[in-house]
């Protein structure tokens, strides 16, 4: 029988993908090629609302009537919801099939609580309510860190995110011990938590290029492309030696390295619908490499080069009051945040059309 690249790593190693959106036909091809679970987002959403337009129209056009007093706001996040329980509802069979070890839908919290615990404590918990495979994504920032200790210990499953450095993963990993050591003193059962830390690996490189260019450096044509790479190597070894319960996962997607040296580990792979395709018509091997060095060139010249690879690279280069302020935090939350608002005005548009159009 024929398997897709994607299908053969499922199947001949430990690594798991995901489908980087909970767009219903796009995850409906993932699964069909071995997906085990799905993400969602404030960007994905407002994409999701547009490519699929018609499939929501309705719903959008009932919540304005049968909820006339409710904000934008409100509206959003009932359909943020209820796109991921949507979602969720696709994946059940795989989370039935596992006993729950596999078939999750990421759902992220409000970014705008990215700076308050209590808040992203208060949505998590309501979000682990709407459907049994609903994982709840929460920002590994200073506050966020805290927010998952709490939840964590609370029985809530949590895959952290806007995370790009091994000093993020390795205090998400610490955070989520803590969590799980509460929950087992209580006399509560933590076989069914599942914990995830992403990785954004694709916005560390991004990042990383913005500073070569503020800098004026000129480093080995392909250098930066190892750098997400290189944290995620160095992250997967010290979680392996840690012992820790908490699974990586890979995500942010540039280029083919970011899938092919990857595989093999007992990780997870979010990966967009376009280079699903790309990977599934491509002749890369399906063969485990990620426990190969980065090419000693590459890992010299980021070392050398860039201060932010150094703190990003050393699991002690920064301590959580620094998370925020990083430069590929604050890049992606301000992303989030823009996606999040343009979505609120996609919303608003819908509800008060324009009159000058």
């Amino acid at each position: 029988m024929f398997r897709s690249p994607l299908h053969q790593m499922v199947c001949t190693t430990p690594t798991d993908f995901w489908n980087d959106s909970c767009a219903v036909g796009e995850l409906k091809y993932a699964i069909e090629h071995g997906a085990v679970g799905a993400t969602s987002n404030p960007t994905i959403v407002a994409s999701v609302l547009k490519t699929e337009f018609s499939d929501w129209q309705a719903r959008i056009e009932a919540l304005f009537q049968s909820e006339p007093s409710s904000t934008e706001a409100q509206i959003a996040w009932r359909l943020i919801e209820e796109m991921a329980v949507k979602a969720a509802g696709l994946l059940q069979p795989v989370f039935e099939q596992t006993a729950g070890k596999k078939g999750w839908l990421s759902i992220q919290t409000n970014a705008e609580f990215h700076k308050t615990p209590a808040a992203l404590v208060k949505q998590a918990l309501h979000f682990a309510t709407l459907a049994p495979n609903l994982m709840v994504k929460i920002p590994a920032t200073a506050a966020g860190i805290i927010a998952i200790e709490e939840v964590t210990a609370q029985g809530v499953n949590v895959n952290a995110t806007v995370s790009f450095t091994v000093p993020q993963a390795v205090a998400v990993a610490d955070a989520v011990e803590r969590g799980l050591a509460r929950r087992e003193a209580a006399g509560h059962s933590t076989s069914n938590m599942v914990p995830v830390c992403t990785l954004m690996i694709g916005r560390l490189d991004d990042w990383l290029k913005v500073v070569s260019d503020k800098e004026g450096k000129l480093p080995t044509p392909g250098t930066l492309d190892w750098a997400g790479i290189a944290v995620f190597k160095n992250a997967f070894k010290t979680f392996k030696q840690r012992g820790y319960r908490t699974r990586l996962l890979a995500a942010a997607y540039r280029n083919q390295l970011h899938w092919s040296e990857l595989m093999g580990g007992d990780v997870i792979l979010t990966i967009p619908p376009e280079w699903q395709r790309k990977f599934n018509a491509s002749t890369i091997s399906v063969a485990s490499r990620i426990d190969n060095p980065v090419p000693a060139q590459a890992l010299t010249e980021l070392s050398e080069q860039f201060e932010d690879f150094r703190r990003a690279f050393d699991q002690n280069g920064m301590k959580p009051a620094e998370f925020d302020g990083f430069g590929a935090t604050r890049r992606t939350l301000r992303a989030f945040l823009d996606s999040y608002y343009g979505l609120l005005s996609f919303i608003r548009d819908l509800r008060i059309p324009n009159p000058d159009k």
